[in-house]
C-alpha cells in the first residue's frame, strides 16, 4: 500500500466499518489498515502521522460527536 495516504481514505474507512471511534481506537485501525509508517496528506497538509492527521480532521470539525465516541460523514469531505 502506498506510503502517502490522502484524508478521504481515512474517513472513508471510518464510514464503511460504521464504527463509533476514540482517538485511541481510530489510531489502532489507521495503523492497522494503512501501516506504521504511512504518511497523510489533505488539500492543506502533507506528511502527517496517524496522530496528527486524526488532531487535523478534528480541528475542522470533520467528526460528528456521538454517544460514546465520534464518526464521519461524507457531507464532512471537502470536494478536491
Amino acid at each position: 500500500m502506498s506510503d502517502k495516504i490522502h484524508g478521504h481514505e481515512v474517513m472513508e474507512m471510518m464510514i464503511s466499518s460504521g464504527k463509533l471511534y476514540t482517538r485511541d481506537s481510530l489510531r489502532a485501525d489507521i495503523i492497522g489498515r494503512f501501516g506504521e509508517a504511512a504518511r497523510f496528506y489533505t488539500c492543506s497538509a502533507e506528511g502527517m502521522t496517524a496522530d496528527e492527521l486524526i488532531s487535523f480532521l478534528e480541528a475542522r470539525g470533520k467528526f460528528l460527536d456521538a454517544e460514546g465516541g465520534f464518526k464521519t460523514d461524507r457531507e464532512k469531505m471537502c470536494d478536491d
